[in-house]
C-alpha cells in the first residue's frame, strides 16, 4: 500500500488508484477533525493553536530530552579515541581490571562488597603508607617554622649593623635580608631532610590510582577493550550485582543517594583541612584560592555522579569516605573537636 501511495503521488488526481484516493480522504478527514476538537476545546480555555503546533513543541521536548546530561555522559563515557583509548589499553588499567575480577572470583562477594573491599585494600596498601610519610614530613616543616622566629630576629640585627657599617639603603638592605633568610630556611630543610615537594608525594600516587581504577571500571560496564565472553559475563554480573537503591551497577544512581553523600564527604574534608591547617597558621590567598576551587568541583561533582554508571559512585565514595578519617584525626589532634 505504501509503494502503491508513493508511485500514485504525481499522477492526476483522475488517473490515481480509488484506494489512495479513499485512504487520503479518511487521512485529511481525520486531522481535521482532531484540529477542530483541539481548537474547541482551546477556545474554551481561552488560548488558540492547532494540532502542528502541539506537535512541533512535543518534538522539541522530544530534542531537548536527547541533549540530557546522563546522555552526554553516557556518550563521554564510551568514547574509545583518543586519550580514552590510551587509557582503556593501558597496562596499569588492564593490571586493575583484572584485580577487581580476581578479588571478586576468590571471594565470591557480589560486585557491590567487590568494589568496596578493593578499594579498601588498595588505599591500605598504597595511600596509607604515604599519607602516613606526608604526615611526617608535615610535622618536621611545623618543627622548622618554631625555629624561625629566632632566626629572623637574628637576621635583623646583622641587618641594622650592616645598614650602619655599610650605608646600605632600604633596597639593599630588604634584599640582602631575604636573601640569607631563604638561605637559613633552605639550611634547615637539608638539616631535617624534608623537602616541602615531599609532602606532595600523596598526590602523585593517589591521582594515577583513582584514574586508573575509574577507567577500569568503566571498561567493565561498557565490555572494553574487547567485547568477548568475558566481558559480557561481567557486564551480566555488575547488571545483578547491586544492592538496595542500586540494583544495577551498570546505570546510573536514580535515587542520588551515593552522588549526594560524595559531594558532602568531600566538602567535609575540605573543611576540616582547612580548620586544623587554621590552627597553626593563617591561610594565603592562594589556599584560598585552591579551597573554594575544590569546594567548587565538589558540588560540581554532585550530578555528574548521578549520570555516571552507580558502580563508579560507589568507588568514588568509598575513597571518599576512606580518605575522611585522616583530616578528622588531624583535627581531633589540633583541638577542634575537643
Amino acid at each position: 500500500m505504501i509503494k502503491i501511495i508513493r508511485r500514485c503521488r504525481s499522477l492526476p488526481l483522475q488517473h490515481q488508484d480509488p484506494r489512495i484516493f479513499l485512504v487520503k480522504t479518511y487521512e485529511n478527514r481525520y486531522l481535521g477533525q482532531q484540529n477542530s476538537l483541539l481548537l474547541n476545546e482551546n477556545s474554551k480555555r481561552g488560548y488558540a493553536t492547532d494540532l502542528r503546533t502541539v506537535l512541533k513543541k512535543q518534538s522539541c521536548v522530544f530534542q531537548k530530552r536527547h541533549y540530557s546530561l546522563q546522555s552526554q555522559v553516557e556518550l563521554f563515557a564510551q568514547t574509545q579515541t583518543g586519550l580514552f583509548k590510551f587509557l582503556s589499553e593501558s597496562a596499569t588499567v588492564k593490571w586493575c581490571q583484572s584485580f577487581l575480577i580476581n578479588v571478586h572470583d576468590m571471594t565470591g562477594l557480589p560486585w557491590w562488597a567487590t568494589i568496596i573491599c578493593s578499594t579498601i585494600i588498595l588505599r591500605t596498601v598504597v595511600t596509607l603508607p604515604l599519607a602516613v610519610y606526608q604526615q611526617y614530613i608535615l610535622a618536621k616543616l611545623e618543627n622548622l617554622k618554631q625555629e624561625l622566629p629566632y632566626l629572623v630576629n637574628e637576621l635583623k640585627k646583622e641587618t641594622a649593623i650592616a645598614v650602619k657599617l655599610y650605608g646600605w639603603n632600604e633596597r639593599t638592605a630588604r634584599a640582602t635580608y631575604n636573601r640569607s633568610l631563604r638561605k637559613q630556611w633552605n639550611n634547615l630543610i637539608v638539616r631535617d631532610n624534608c623537602h616541602p615537594f615531599k609532602s606532595t608525594i600523596l598526590f602523585w600516587f593517589q591521582i594515577p590510582m583513582w584514574v586508573s581504577l575509574s577507567v577500569s571500571l568503566r571498561n567493565l560496564v561498557y565490555m572494553l577493550p574487547n567485547r568477548d565472553l568475558q566481558a559480557q559475563l561481567t557486564f551480566t554480573e555488575l547488571s545483578l550485582g547491586g544492592f538496595s537503591f542500586i540494583p544495577n551497577l551498570t546505570i546510573p544512581d536514580h535515587s542520588w543517594i551515593l552522588p549526594v553523600a560524595l559531594g558532602i564527604i568531600n566538602l567535609l574534608i575540605i573543611e576540616l583541612q582547612q580548620l586544623s591547617r587554621l590552627q597553626t597558621s593563617s591561610p594565603t590567598k592562594i589556599q584560598k584560592y585552591l579551597t573554594n576551587t575544590f569546594r567548587f568541583i565538589s558540588v560540581l561533582m554532585i550530578p555528574f555522579a548521578a549520570a555516571v554508571p552507580s558502580c563508579l559512585t560507589l568507588y568514588w565514595t568509598t575513597s571518599s569516605a576512606y580518605g575522611l578519617k585522616a583530616p578528622f584525626k588531624a583535627s581531633v589532634q589540633c583541638g577542634v573537636y575537643t
